[in-house]
Formats: structure tokens, C-alpha cells, sequence
């Protein structure tokens, strides 16, 4: 079936939209290269290793979309287009995940393995939302001490108190207040999707396909939620729960429901026989890892180790915050068993994670708290109650002790949320593929399946039978990989939902 893409009337769209549930492949002919006519493509910046033909821009977009002729602010945009221009069909979306993760980046990551997927069909386009990367920034002026990951995340104390959290989400939430202005409360999702819309014209596209990741997919189910005739194929990776009540605040609850599902094929390599070669079996049954990384936690809460970074010591904290990140990936598995490894060693150095090892940056620290704060009202509960909560977290989940529940600046943002929360439902065009691991340390497979319903006949869903975060072209899975390429190439979707082993 062939389309006129972006001029077909109702019933014909309709009509696609049957087809497409039906896993009939719906094909379009050759598209000539979008004209970006607001857009002035130059060379890249060489720090961000760019690909062979990736080009760079800036795009205007209006600060406060309420004021479209008021103060402009710049964000940054990458293209890597169609090698084969006989062959395409339109713009790949390239969206990242974070809050606070860049496009531009990612491009540069994996433009290569997409582009070899893609075989033409498409241009690839990402950018750095606002407060990323190239982008406009905002920031809060924040101490060096409240921009360390496991503070500006909010570990509980070695007892499981929580007096230092509160006092921290306070001092954070009062000096964005002052310091954040216009800019940090345009951080937003809903800015996202309107600069996302605004990039889609500078392109001179009538309609987008996307990748999204992660957070990512929540920006790509609000866009599909409010520009849903200007989607063509959608792709979801790794999604998390859409619920309007509770957006970022379910998310991170989520978490710790997402290390338990995961942290068994992390005991499974680190007690394989194999790693008594290279140095790494932490125990010779998978079920001792997990009481071993936790006594290990609880003794370098009591007693921090010196690391390889002088004046900043391995806590427990930090562990279980490394074991986190570790989990994304069965690649990242070898550098936290060696963390493991060293830190029982009474000899030993223990090499910190990079993400670990210094605060981060003021206007990163922004924008990892500006659009979870900004996004939707968070509950102003008390100390006490917070307390109760994150013990009875501990409790359930002690790889991530009660941090999922605590208390973080949002509990004293000063504003609140600055607009309602769009609620992702299932009318619009049957469009959509979801993918999903079975095992995600970050979007829990329960989380994921949630966002399936809200979509309902819009979309199927694929799911891994895989552990980590991030599923297409990240975790090797043949069956995975074709059903997304398959689906943005041909425009294939399965009939209905399929397990992938």
C-alpha cells in the first residue's frame, strides 16, 4: 500500500491505521530531503567525536511559549542525513532520555549502527533539550556539596535517617528559587514537546518518525498525545508509568521494584565459574551476592573506605548508587564487581565510577531536578512521614535503602507545577511500537506495561526476555532489533504483543 504522507484524508488515514494493526506493511514512496529552511547546518564541534556528514545547528525557540514574540533562547540540533536519498522517507527523531540527557550526543553514539539499520530511509535528528548539552542553560547556584550524585539523589543516612536529605531538598529548592529565574521554570516536558513541534517545522517536515528512550518515550507519548496526525512511526524504548498524578515521582519509586527484578543476573555472572579467570567471582552460589554486596554496603556506611580519588571516600551509598548504574548494562557488570572486589580487599584502592568520583556541574544539577519539580506537584508531606516511608522502603528493597521514597527538593519547590500534566491516552492513529526489557533496573517492566494500557489500540508492545536499561541496538537481541527496524523501514508492527527470548 502506498500513501501520500501528510495529505491523505480522514477515512484513507483510518484506513492506514487498520492496516498498520493488522501488520499490513505500509510503504511510501521516495521523499525528497526536508528543505530545514530554518536551520544553518555547519561543521560540529570536533569534542563530540561527530560521524562522517553529522552537520550542527542552532534553532530559535521562544523562552515562554505563552510570550511566542517575547526572549528567545538557542538549543542545539544535529543532522546525519540519508545516504541514500532515492531511498528516503522522511525524519528519524533521535529522543534521549534524562531528564537531562543530549540528542546531539547520542546521535554521535549510535547514528552509526541506526544508519546502517535504516539503509537510507531516513534522516536522523536529535537535539539537546533545553538546559542540555549546547542548549540554553539554567542554573541554580548550588553548593559543590548538594551537586554530588548521592546527594543530589536522596541516600538515606548509614541508620536510615533522613534529617541531612531534608535539610538539603530545602537549601536546593530555595537557591533554584532565587538564582533558577525564567529559564529554570521552562524546563519542562511540555516545552519539550512544543520545541520538539518547532523543530519539526524548521525541517519543513509535515510529519516526524521517532526513537525514543527512557524518559525519552514519555516526551514522545506527550507529543503523540498533542500532535497526533503530525506522527508517522513511533518508537517507545523502555518506558516508564504515564500517570498524570504522579509522573517523575512514580518513576522514582519505581526504581527500586526495577533493581530487584535485575540485580539476579548480576548474582548469576558474579557467581559463574567463569570469573574465578579474571579475579571477579564474588561468590561461588549467585544467592550469597546479593547478602554479600549488602553487608559490604552497610560497613562502608559505617567505616568509609579511602578510594583512588584522593579526600573522597567509598561509602555505602555510593556503592548501591555504582551497583544502580551497573545495572544498566551487563557491560558495566566487570567494573562494579572489580569495585567490590577491591573494597573487601584491606589492601585494596577502590576505583570510583567517574559519575561518582566529583559534584556535577551547576546547570546539570538543574536540569536534573528542574523538569521532575516542574512537571507536577509533588506532596508537601511531612518529616515524619517521609521517615516512616523510607524505613518501610528499606525494609522491602535494601539494595536501593529507601532512596526511591525519600525526600527530594520537589517536596519544597517554590511554584509548584507550572502547568497540568498531559495524561497519555489511547486515542490517535495505531501507530506506536513499545519494547521492553522483562528486567530494567530504571523503567520497570510493570512500569512499562502500564504506559501499554494508557495507549491501548495505539500501540503493541514488544518484550525482552532481557535485563538493562535501553533495549533497541543496546542489548543484542536479534528478535528485539528486527521488530523495531522492521517497524520503522517497512512499517511492519506485529499483530499483537510478542515476547522476544
Amino acid at each position: 500500500m502506498t500513501t501520500n504522507r501528510g495529505r491523505q484524508p480522514l477515512l484513507l488515514a483510518l484506513s492506514l491505521a487498520a492496516a498498520v494493526v493488522a501488520g499490513v506493511a505500509l510503504t511510501g514512496g521516495a521523499v525528497a530531503p526536508a528543505a530545514a529552511a530554518g536551520l544553518g547546518w555547519g561543521d560540529c564541534d570536533p569534542a563530540l567525536k561527530p560521524l562522517p556528514g553529522q552537520r550542527c545547528a542552532l534553532l530559535s525557540v521562544p523562552l515562554d511559549y505563552a510570550r511566542p514574540d517575547g526572549p528567545q533562547i538557542e538549543l542545539a540540533v544535529s543532522r546525519l542525513p540519508s545516504a541514500r536519498p532515492e531511498a528516503r522517507r522522511g525524519t528519524l527523531m533521535v529522543i534521549p532520555g534524562g531528564p537531562g540527557s543530549s540528542g546531539v550526543q547520542r546521535l554521535a553514539q549510535k547514528g552509526a549502527a541506526l544508519s546502517a539499520e535504516m539503509d537510507g530511509a531516513y534522516d536522523l535528528v536529535a537535539f539537546d533539550p533545553r538546559g542540555v548539552g549546547g542548549s540554553a542553560k539554567a542554573r541554580c547556584g548550588l553548593d559543590d556539596a548538594d551537586r554530588w550524585m548521592v546527594t543530589l539523589r536522596s541516600w538515606p543516612g548509614a541508620d536510615g535517617r533522613i534529617d541531612d536529605n531534608v535539610a538539603r531538598s530545602r537549601r536546593i529548592a530555595e537557591a533554584c528559587a532565587r538564582n533558577g529565574g525564567a529559564m529554570l521554570r521552562s524546563l519542562t516536558t511540555a516545552n519539550q514537546v512544543r520545541d520538539l513541534d518547532r523543530l519539526r517545522q524548521a525541517l519543513g517536515e509535515r510529519e516526524l518518525s521517532a526513537w525514543s528512550v527512557s524518559y525519552g518515550t514519555y516526551v514522545a507519548a506527550a507529543y503523540a498525545e498533542k500532535f497526533p496526525g503530525r506522527t508517522d512511526r513511533w518508537v517507545l524504548d523502555s518506558s516508564n508509568d504515564p500517570d498524570p498524578k504522579r509522573v517523575a515521582r512514580g518513576w522514582l519509586e519505581g526504581m527500586a521494584q526495577g533493581v530487584d527484578d535485575r540485580f539476579p543476573d548480576f548474582a548469576a555472572w558474579a557467581a559463574h565459574p567463569d570469573r574465578a579467570d579474571d579475579g571477579l567471582r564474588l561468590a561461588e552460589r549467585a544467592d550469597d551476592v546479593r547478602p554479600l554486596v549488602l553487608d559490604l554496603a552497610a560497613r562502608l556506611d559505617r567505616e568509609p573506605r579511602a578510594s583512588a580519588t584522593p579526600g573522597v571516600p567509598l561509602t555505602g551509598a555510593m556503592l548501591l548508587q555504582a551497583l544502580q548504574q551497573a545495572l544498566y548494562s551487563d557491560a558495566s557488570f566487570p567494573a562494579f564487581a572489580r569495585l567490590v572486589t577491591e573494597a573487601l580487599d584491606p589492601a585494596g584502592e577502590p576505583v570510583l565510577p567517574r559519575e561518582l568520583a566529583g559534584a556535577m556541574p551547576d546547570d546539570v544539577a538543574a536540569i536534573t531536578v528542574g523538569v521532575i519539580c516542574n512537571d507536577v506537584d509533588w506532596p508537601r508531606s511531612s518529616a515524619r512521614t517521609f521517615e516512616r516511608t523510607v524505613a518501610a522502603d528499606r525494609e522491602r528493597h535494601p539494595l536501593t535503602a529507601g532512596l526511591p521514597v525519600n525526600v527530594t527538593p520537589c517536596a519544597y519547590w517554590k511554584g509548584g507545577a507550572v502547568e497540568k500534566p498531559v495524561r497519555v491516552t489511547d486515542r490517535g492513529p495505531s501507530n506506536i511500537l513499545m519494547i521492553q526489557n522483562l528486567r530494567d533496573p530504571s523503567t520497570p517492566y510493570a512500569n512499562g506495561l502500564r504506559m501499554r494500557a494508557a495507549l491501548g489500540e495505539r500501540a503493541r508492545l514488544v518484550s525482552v526476555d532481557h535485563g538493562g536499561h535501553g533495549v533497541y541496538l543496546g542489548n543484542g537481541n536479534a528478535c528485539g532489533d528486527r521488530a523495531v527496524t522492521r517497524f520503522l523501514t517497512e512499517g511492519t508492527r506485529p499483530a499483537e504483543d510478542v515476547l522476544c527470548r
